[in-house]
């Protein structure tokens, strides 16, 4: 798996946890499997609120983790190897250009690029964390 899929699944994954089950149907099995793909739908059309996914997690997390500015901190934070090697992954990756060499510039960029690659996959993310 990618590493910006082991991100979208760790952030999405959650989203998907915290949504309450929709109730059991006491009609046929048709009827049930019509309300389950409803449910689907409406789970799929619904933007995942990434800010407020992470900003639990990092109330959670046990550690100051400064997840809206550092990629190394928002990997941390998802359990995710933040180590340079995995990060010069994603970045070729997500199409970075420059110098893999784990600089301010390089992870400044991964960090909006994941933002931008989550809103672009469903998630609901800040305009602050994009640009």
């Amino acid at each position: 798996m990618s590493i910006f899929g082991k991100i979208k699944d760790a952030i999405f994954g959650k989203a998907q946890a915290a949504e309450p089950a929709a109730p059991a149907a006491p009609n046929p099995v048709g009827a049930a499997l019509d309300a389950a793909t409803s449910a689907m739908a409406a789970a799929a059309a619904a933007p995942v609120d990434v800010d407020a996914i992470l900003t639990a997690e990092a109330a959670n997390a046990g550690q100051t983790l400064n997840w809206r500015t550092s990629i190394v901190d928002l990997m941390k934070l998802l359990g995710i190897d933040s180590s340079l090697d995995n990060r010069k992954s994603l970045a070729q990756e997500l199409g970075y250009t420059g110098a893999l060499d784990g600089s301010a510039e390089m992870n400044i960029w991964l960090h909006k690029a994941v933002m931008r690659e989550l809103a672009a996959n469903g998630g609901k993310v800040p305009a602050e964390l994009t640009d």
